[in-house]
């Protein structure tokens, strides 16, 4: 009780912080269902206008569904390829004696320390050789090269922590390297493939500029541009249309922050060795 009794000061503190962000959050959602009178700041009456994008198709914008599919294919695209080339990259460096490791180490670290945005200009004259510009596939590519550094280093990471003598175990059982890989050590990174794979995931569902510079057409729109295609003309501007695709945007999000986030406190948990 006394120990209680000492934290409350602090409890109270958290409380008044969270209470704004409690509102705003409301307002938010009541906002998408309510209309308000001019000058009014309380709802005046209920309505589904505001989310009538999920039904038929806003004039001059591409269709919702299409451009929620292309979202759910490029993050989800970046997510397995990330995975993939982490998960086999991460324990090559972790377990085979691959000559000028540690050099790759670092190139992998400095990779990761430019932001995307000092690339865009070389990632766009890029795909334009190659004929990729404009289409999902050039910016899965290029999403997937910018996560894979930072990927590569986590698993890394979490192979480190698995004792070699799991290992040697089923190497002196007659197992290949391969299987030995599959079936006995990947399991024990089973933590860092999960979280790995959801902060993929979400990086690509929330990634904005690589799209929008890279594939601007409609029929490869992620809903990160549908979204602020909405404010593009202040002319004719709905708020609170604006407001029910940014929660439409957000609720995946939500969701797999409330199954994932013990798996996404882990995603450092793999150690740093070198």
């Amino acid at each position: 009780m006394s120990q209680n009794f000492k934290n409350w000061p602090i409890l109270t503190a958290l409380v008044l912080a969270t209470v704004p962000i409690v509102l705003m959050y409301s307002y938010l959602v009541l906002d998408t269902v309510t209309n308000t009178e001019p000058g009014g700041i309380l709802p005046s009456s209920f309505t589904l206008e505001h989310w009538r994008f999920l039904y038929e198709n806003i004039e001059g914008k591409a269709n919702i569904w299409q451009v929620t599919l292309n979202t759910l294919v490029f993050a989800s695209s970046v997510m397995l390829l990330v995975l993939s080339v982490s998960s086999t990259a991460g324990y090559a460096l972790s377990r085979l004696n691959i000559p000028f490791r540690r050099e790759f180490l670092a190139g992998v670290l400095i990779l990761h320390a430019f932001p995307s945005i000092t690339l865009i200009i070389a990632i766009f004259l890029i795909l334009q050789l190659i004929g990729l510009y404009n289409t999902l596939i050039g910016v899965i590519i290029v999403m997937t090269s910018l996560q894979l550094p930072l990927g590569i280093w986590i698993m890394k990471g979490f192979y480190d922590s698995v004792p070699w003598e799991i290992e040697m175990a089923g190497l002196q059982d007659g197992a290949s390297r391969f299987t030995v890989w599959y079936h006995l050590v990947l399991p024990q990174v089973r933590p860092g493939i999960i979280a790995l794979g959801v902060f993929s995931f979400l990086s690509g569902w929330g990634e904005y500029i690589l799209p929008t510079v890279l594939a601007p057409a409609n029929n490869v729109q992620v809903l990160s541009g549908y979204l602020a295609s909405l404010i593009a003309d202040d002319r004719n501007f709905e708020f609170n249309l604006f407001k029910s695709v940014g929660l439409f945007y957000a609720t995946p999000v939500v969701i797999m922050y409330l199954f994932f986030q013990d798996k996404l406190m882990n995603i450092y948990g793999g150690g740093t060795k070198g």
